[in-house]
């Protein structure tokens, strides 16, 4: 039998095919059951894991009746993670949550109060964790190869949030006009827009660099397009007291970055008092210069080592050996990244600079 039950909760993000990918294929956990309001939304994953009908639900608490389970993977409308985790943490499973943490501070805080004292973790995933250009530029800052850091600039998007389905499975232009009127990702009540859907990467991960730094001060502003209400440009610049850090999210880059790379490039560039570090999305090398040797020169990614691999794995070795999830994937690090997002956002809407919330 599997160690570990898991149950998906909520099809709502495009994400959750690709973590049930993930169970699917680790040794010691099953998919004990599927939970979405909308049966369609489920055909494909039950065709792609062979979920028996059994284990498939419409209603919640049936879901929870056919229990218990160890783990509950949550991709709802970001609105909605605040009441789903006060409705999963009664029943005793751990909770990892797709990004972005919640839609706003509050609920995030809502989310941590809830966990608390239950004995289970919850872990926010931001998939950038995982992108081995990314690790490898972490552990550089964090050995001292650039000094002390002083700027994150960070560039991040796709061309939309629907013109792909789990496995990055392409949707044509027409389908994605099709779609939005009824999409959440384009509706201000549900969370959807730019900047909540990518700022978070910048925010939580710029802080995860920055060794839990806390800007002292938000700047943002977006785009305002006739007929979507929702932003699909933001651009935030965060005051700390050593720099400025910039951190730009796109819906309408020229290409996906996992296929092809956008100009300007998908990722992170950090500025250190002693060099400096490119680290484009799922790039194979990171571009280093340093005051010892000035000339850009590429540095070739390290491998994840097994165990963190990818953030299902890395979740349930941490369940098995009772430890704590850490980095971005850690709610006292990524309630970081929500304030600066929340930060962000009251300040393009007030269109002035405002000290970072509480």
């Amino acid at each position: 039998m599997a160690k570990f039950r898991i149950v998906g909760i909520s099809f709502d993000h495009m994400h959750m095919g690709d973590l049930l990918r993930l169970v699917d294929a680790q040794p010691d956990a099953e998919i004990a059951g599927i939970f979405d309001p909308n049966p369609a939304r489920m055909e494909s994953a039950i065709a792609t894991f062979g979920i028996p009908e059994s284990r498939v639900f419409t209603d919640f608490d049936a879901c929870m009746a056919a229990g218990p389970y160890d783990m509950a993977i949550l991709c709802s409308a970001t609105a909605d993670h605040a009441t789903y985790t006060e409705r999963l943490a009664p029943h005793g499973m751990h909770i990892f949550v797709e990004k972005p943490f919640a839609a706003s501070t509050e609920d995030a805080r809502r989310m941590m109060a809830t966990m608390e004292g239950t004995g289970k973790l919850m872990a926010i995933n931001w998939p950038l964790r995982w992108v081995e250009s990314h690790v490898t530029a972490k552990r550089l800052v964090d050995e001292g190869m650039i000094g002390t850091l002083r700027e994150v600039h960070f560039y991040d998007g796709n061309r939309g949030p629907l013109y792909h389905l789990a496995d990055k499975e392409e949707v044509s232009p027409e389908e994605v006009e099709r779609q939005k009127p009824d999409s959440w990702w384009y509706k201000k009540s549900s969370g959807g827009g730019s900047l909540l859907d990518y700022l978070g990467y910048g925010a939580t991960l710029g802080t995860w660099y920055m060794d839990g730094q806390v800007p002292l001060e938000v700047t943002c502003t977006t785009d305002e397009t006739a007929g979507i209400e929702v932003d699909q440009h933001a651009i935030a610049v965060c005051r700390y007291t050593v720099g400025l850090s910039k951190m730009e999210t796109r819906w309408g880059t020229f290409s996906d970055p996992w296929t092809t790379q956008p100009q300007p490039t998908c990722g992170f560039t950090l500025v250190g008092t002693d060099g400096t570090i490119a680290s484009p999305d799922y790039a194979r090398h990171v571009t280093v210069q340093t005051r010892a040797r000035p000339d850009r020169h590429d540095i070739p990614v390290d491998a994840l080592p097994k165990g963190e691999r990818n953030a299902i794995e890395y979740v349930l070795a941490c369940i098995d050996r009772g430890a704590p999830v850490e980095g971005p994937l850690d709610p006292t690090l990524s309630l970081i990244g929500q304030r600066i997002v929340d930060t962000a956002a009251l300040s393009a809407l007030q269109k002035r600079t405002l000290e970072l919330l509480p």
